[in-house]
């Protein structure tokens, strides 16, 4: 059987939270040599590179970061055991590791999330954003307890996941007041010619929304496109365009960005996902946004 060299383990976890071996020795109380020299053992033994050079830092490799993410949990549990010893209360937050797919509202996500906030135990939320394919790959490899997406994990996936459907909503049309005046009278015909803006064709909001314009024989004209649904919003509030939003954070939109709804589409319908490796989800967190999810979803 291998074992794990936890003087090692420590030491690389040492050098990348300071950032710099000489500054890791300083903490460590030990020479930089042998900082450095027990480094290249972890990395041997692992058969992975784990840091690169930028300048005097320590950069993390994707390895690297990783191994750090678990070394981190493993020091945690270490001082908790210490703590327990000394007949302290183990403090220690449950931790929910979250990614979030590009488009999902972030309004959307803090609503699935503040119940996993006001939960009894503490939690510790780790979000992270970016592509649905490389946040399903993070969470094969565990790197994420769960991606809350606006699509199901397709078919053709990969990985082995399972796609909890969280809720869905209709889809209704902002913008600033002058825009609300000029637009807002007979909606949702009163789109033809008008000015919007509307997420990237990579979102499933995006092709509902031409699928339905299409049907509705309606021809808006874009003026911009968007992968960031908050950056679509801020362009929307400065009067540039009308924009779409999903109908569940109609409210939490009108007071914090001070537009106006102008018209709500119900036959167009936006749904999000929470994709998990578990075909039925035991995180306790996850079983409480599961529990509070289709009623803040509603719309």
């Amino acid at each position: 059987m291998e074992w794990l060299n936890y003087h090692h383990l420590l030491y690389f976890w040492t050098v990348a939270r300071e950032g710099t071996v000489a500054r890791a020795s300083k903490q460590l109380g030990l020479a930089q040599p042998t900082i450095s020299g027990q480094l290249k053992t972890l990395e041997d033994t692992l058969g992975e590179k784990l840091f690169l050079r930028s300048g005097r830092r320590m950069v993390l490799t994707e390895m690297g970061q990783t191994v750090f993410r678990y070394a981190d949990e493993i020091f945690a549990i270490g001082r908790e055991l210490q703590e327990t010893l000394k007949g302290r209360p183990a403090s220690r937050p449950l931790r929910l590791a979250v990614g979030i797919a590009n488009f999902v509202p972030k309004l959307v996500v803090y609503r699935l999330l503040q119940h996993v906030l006001n939960m009894p135990e503490p939690v510790r939320l780790v979000c992270r954003e970016g592509q649905t394919e490389r946040l399903l790959a993070d969470l094969a490899v565990h790197r994420l307890d769960v991606v809350v997406a606006d699509t199901p994990v397709a078919p053709t996936a990969k990985i082995r996941a399972f796609s909890h459907l969280l809720g869905e909503c209709g889809v209704s049309f902002f913008g600033t007041e002058a825009l609300a005046t000029r637009y807002g009278e007979g909606f949702p015909q009163s789109l033809e010619g008008a000015p919007v803006l509307m997420p990237t064709e990579t979102s499933a909001l995006r092709r509902a929304l031409d699928d339905w314009f299409h049907e509705q024989n309606i021809h808006p004209v874009v003026l911009g496109e968007f992968d960031d649904s908050t950056l679509l919003k801020v362009v929307g509030e400065n009067g540039w365009a009308l924009f779409p939003v999903p109908s569940a954070i109609a409210h939490d939109v009108t007071r914090q960005y001070g537009v106006r709804r102008i018209g709500q589409i119900d036959e167009v319908r936006v749904r999000y996902y929470a994709i998990s490796v578990e075909r039925r989800m035991s995180h306790p967190a996850l079983v409480a946004i599961l529990a509070s999810a289709r009623q803040e979803l509603s719309g």
